[in-house]
Formats: C-alpha cells, sequence, structure tokens
C-alpha cells in the first residue's frame, strides 16, 4: 500500500513509501481509509514539536473509511461499516484516571499517528473500541476534520464553562475553531473571533459569529468564557485579560509556544481561570457526533491527493489554509 511516513531522523519532512497492509490485533478492526484529515498535531509530529515516540510512522489520525476485515475479539464494528479513526487510540481501562471517566489522563494511553501508524496512508487498523459510527447525511470529507479537530474542541468548549448563552471568545480560527463555533452558537452562545487571518474573519462572519477581529484585539465586550485554538503563548495573556470576572480560558492544544510573565490583578484576579485540554475521552467523541446529528455542522475543507500530503502540511504551517485540509486517497 501507499502511505507517507515521518522519521524521527529527519523531522521538517514526510516521505512517501510503500508498506505492507497491516494486520489487525485480534481486537482491531482493518479500514480502506478513503480521507484523512490533516492535523495541527501531524505538523508537530512532522516538525519534532512533540518528542517522537518511535523511529518512524505514519502520521494521521482523523481518517474515514470503510472496515474491511476484523480481529477475532474485535465487537460492535462490521465490514462494510463507515467508521472514523481519532486521536485516542488505546488507554489502560484500569488505572484511577480510567476508571473515573478521565481516560483521556490514562498515562498509558497510545496515539494514531504518533504511537501507532495512522491515516495518511491506504490501510490503517484501530481498535474496534475506540472506532467511531459516524452520523449520515455528511460526506467522508466533511467528516474527517470532526475526528479530532471535532472533538478537541468539543471538549475545550466543555473545559472553558460557557454559561447558557454567553458570551466566548475563539483566538485562532483553524480547523478547530471553525466547528467549535458552530457547535457553540448552535447552544445559543454569542461568539467573537480573534485571528490574525483576514480569510479567517471572513468565515467566522459568515458562519454566524458576532463580531470577527485581529487576535491581539480587544473584543467588543467583555468575555464569559475563551479558547485559545492558536499554538501562540503570547495570547495567553491577551485573552485572559479580555475575560469578564470568573471567566475561564481553556487553552485547546498539545503544543504552545512560551507564556509571558502574567500579572495577577490584570490577568487573574476576580477569579479568572485557565484550563489546559489534555487528548479526549471517547465519550467527548460520541457527544459531538451525537450533537452533529442533531444539528448541521458545516466544515470548510480543502481537498488534497494524496500525493501532495506533504505541500498540505506545509500550507498548513504557513496559515495558507482556511478552515481544515483533508487527503483523499488513491484507489
Amino acid at each position: 500500500m501507499q502511505a507517507w511516513v515521518a522519521c524521527a531522523a529527519r523531522s521538517g519532512t514526510i516521505e512517501r513509501v510503500e508498506l505492507p497492509v497491516p494486520v489487525p490485533e485480534p481486537d482491531e478492526v482493518l479500514v480502506r481509509v478513503h480521507v484523512c484529515g490533516v492535523c495541527r498535531t501531524d505538523l508537530h509530529v512532522r516538525d519534532g514539536d512533540l518528542p517522537p515516540h518511535r523511529e518512524w510512522v505514519v502520521p494521521g489520525h482523523e481518517a474515514v473509511g470503510e472496515v474491511v476485515a476484523a480481529g477475532a475479539r474485535a465487537t460492535g464494528t462490521g465490514v462494510g461499516a463507515r467508521v472514523g479513526i481519532p486521536w485516542l487510540r488505546r488507554t489502560c481501562g484500569v488505572c484511577r484516571y480510567c476508571a473515573r471517566g478521565q481516560e483521556n489522563l490514562c498515562p498509558s494511553s497510545v496515539y494514531t499517528g504518533w504511537d501507532a501508524h495512522g491515516g495518511y496512508a491506504q490501510y490503517a487498523t484501530v481498535p474496534a473500541a475506540y472506532a467511531y459510527e459516524l452520523p449520515g447525511g455528511y460526506s467522508d470529507e466533511e467528516l474527517a476534520p470532526l475526528l479530532c479537530a471535532g472533538i478537541i474542541g468539543y471538549r475545550a468548549l466543555r473545559r472553558a464553562d460557557l454559561p447558557p448563552g454567553g458570551r466566548l471568545g475563539i483566538y485562532g480560527f483553524g480547523a478547530s475553531a471553525h466547528i467549535t463555533a458552530q457547535v457553540a452558537i448552535s447552544e445559543g452562545a454569542l461568539v467573537h473571533v480573534l485571528t490574525r487571518s483576514p480569510a479567517a474573519q471572513a468565515l467566522a462572519l459568515e458562519l454566524g459569529a458576532a463580531s470577527a477581529g485581529d487576535a491581539h484585539a480587544r473584543p467588543p465586550e467583555s468575555l464569559d468564557a475563551a479558547i485559545l485554538f492558536a499554538p501562540a503563548g503570547d495570547l495567553v495573556p491577551v485573552a485572559l485579560e479580555a475575560l469578564d470576572s470568573g471567566g475561564t480560558l481553556s487553552i485547546a492544544g498539545i503544543y504552545l509556544s512560551g507564556i509571558p510573565p502574567l500579572d495577577y490583578e490584570r490577568h487573574l484576579f476576580r477569579e479568572r481561570s485557565v484550563r489546559s485540554v489534555t487528548a479526549n475521552t471517547r465519550q467527548d467523541g460520541r457527544d459531538l457526533f451525537a450533537a452533529a446529528a442533531g444539528h448541521r455542522i458545516r466544515p470548510t475543507v480543502a481537498s488534497y491527493d494524496f500525493k501532495d500530503a506533504d505541500a498540505a502540511l506545509d500550507d498548513l504551517a504557513a496559515g495558507r489554509i482556511t478552515g481544515a485540509a483533508v487527503l483523499r486517497m488513491p484507489a
């Protein structure tokens, strides 16, 4: 099969190779990949921003495809089903975090496209218990970004503790943010988008944001909650200063550049809070797809041929993608 790999010894690039079709473990299914989303985490894996977990790996953790084979103990997902392969691949199921519903914090958790080979390939495996059943009414290209950008954004929204009908600030407006904004608006939030990209600002207004301005600008009103999607630590004090009393800033990335010193009175006093987001639970994904089934989300997607995976990552790094990017697999 054709695949792209990121090698720890050659950061900053991915290589197109031929690999054997993987054989599913007893609790896994084999998926013929139709499309795979291009996520900023893939960029961090390629460029060495995240420490390598293996000598080489097939990136990609937003894969949509068809189950073509199943291991002897794989249950719940039959051959022929359309499924999604997400970032969270496996947890231990027995540690104190898993026992209390926080499997995203499991110290033994492993991840698709980082610990195990992912979706930048014609075939990929996934533990059946971690694959997602996908709602109807969406194309493969529309569903792919929901598998990470959508799920992480959904968790970040919940971590932000936005009150009903509250004022939400979104900093950065890429794949995850433009999906999360639609979920928040559907739930009655007033959304203000802060991003440096004029194209992203225009998209935000098109999707129903109340305002869209530069990332370092002050929103038109104080915020009840904010989510930082841009991997820019210098925006943390900016977002905190925009919060109203009791507001919460949720930081949604796996990677963030350095945070400048905070001033207690300007940034944290009056019970303003900062929360990080670490991966997701399977329930986050189920909740997101249930929301997507009940309220139409409109992902803005730029499609790339499989042969152009390296160009897609370069475009993502350079800020040339509005919305989300998706790779189409070769036949």
